[in-house]
């Protein structure tokens, strides 16, 4: 595999369980982020907890976390669990292993036809709908213009991923459907050797591998934006979590801490690019593309969004993707007030 394609872990492996500071932060980390406090400390029984946050393939959280100070003064204690890819972090959830990660928008509908035990808490909406967290694809000679030159192709996709989503979405656009392709079921790191060797004739897939790809001279033939499909990430909780009060007024001040740190990443695009290059593995150049390329804000789950996961549970259930259509509304618990924006928390 090229040194510029992104170095993913095995696919259900937790890298790490690194603990994050928590109460001994330095004065020098308020000077670079200076995130402010939220009022815990009249909550004394929140030192007795620990959340374990789910990173999907090298977000740079567990980073940004350390440079902004952005738990120092949490009274809870902090660890980070890093997974390949959605589905193994979902299930994760699940059964409890982790209380909070994000995640791209069919995790969760493939996650609860299968088992229950985690909701839909929050959501990442994409800021520019010029902007696509995720694309299809193509090798930059490829004969494909199209998406309907897909038809009889290979497409590698990571399956039960958003990136299955949005080729399962792309060709129903153009009326083709999955019998008239050859999907090849690959995790993000088989799917880079197989589409930067030829053995595959286009790749779904999400950033950073994506952006990496198409610096390198891939073509995108579809974006993973409106009409085909909608520019959301989605964060999930355990119920174990959720549904203790105690631990869910915590886990609420969690995830509003890490809306702060993402707003803050993306006001400071450098630094959020040595996150993710210091996580990954990919060059800061790499890694500048992908902060670059999807820019996003944090808020509630709206009605729209709930509808748009509804549509794409359908589609997936029309495929045969998954065998039991899912109510997106009975999978979806708010953890935020309904006006949240993090770009407007103080």
């Amino acid at each position: 595999m090229p040194s510029k394609t992104f170095r993913f872990a095995a696919a259900a492996a937790v890298l790490a369980l690194a603990s994050a500071a928590t109460a001994c932060g330095s004065s020098s980390k308020g000077s670079e982020a200076p995130l402010s406090k939220s009022g815990s400390a009249s909550h004394p029984e929140w030192s007795q907890y620990t959340f374990t946050l789910g990173d999907n393939g090298g977000d740079g959280s567990e980073e940004l976390a350390r440079v902004t100070g952005a738990f120092d003064d949490a009274p809870y204690k902090i660890k980070f669990a890093r997974f390949d890819y959605g589905p193994p972090l979902v299930q994760a959830t699940a059964t409890g292993d982790i209380d909070l990660g994000y995640v791209g928008t069919v995790p969760p509908i493939t996650g609860a036809a299968k088992q229950f035990g985690f909701k839909i808490v929050a959501t990442q909406h994409g800021a520019d709908l010029t902007k696509a967290a995720e694309n299809i694809i193509v090798p930059k000679d490829s004969p494909i213009q199209t998406l309907a030159d897909l038809k009889g192709k290979k497409i590698a996709i990571p399956q039960g991923s958003s990136a299955h989503g949005l080729a399962l979405l792309a060709l129903k656009s153009v009326g083709l459907t999955p019998k008239d392709v050859e999907l090849v079921y690959l995790s993000p790191a088989a799917g880079a050797t197989a589409f930067n060797t030829g053995k595959v004739d286009a790749w779904s897939i999400w950033n950073p591998p994506s952006a990496i790809a198409v610096k390198d001279g891939a073509r995108i033939i579809a974006k993973g934006l409106p009409p085909i499909d909608q520019v959301n990430n989605y964060y999930v909780a355990t119920e174990k979590s959720l549904n203790d009060p105690g631990r869910r007024a915590a886990l609420a001040d969690v995830l509003t801490r890490v809306a702060k740190i993402f707003t803050w990443a993306q006001q400071h695009p450098d630094e959020y690019a040595k996150a993710i290059a210091k996580e990954t593995g990919v060059s800061l150049d790499d890694a500048r593309t992908t902060v670059d390329s999807y820019p996003f804000t944090i808020t509630a789950v709206q009605p729209a969004d709930i509808k748009a996961e509804q549509d794409l549970g359908d589609a997936f259930f029309e495929a045969g993707g998954i065998t039991k259509k899912v109510d997106v509304t009975q999978l979806t618990d708010n953890l935020l007030p309904a006006d949240f924006d993090s770009t407007k928390v103080s």
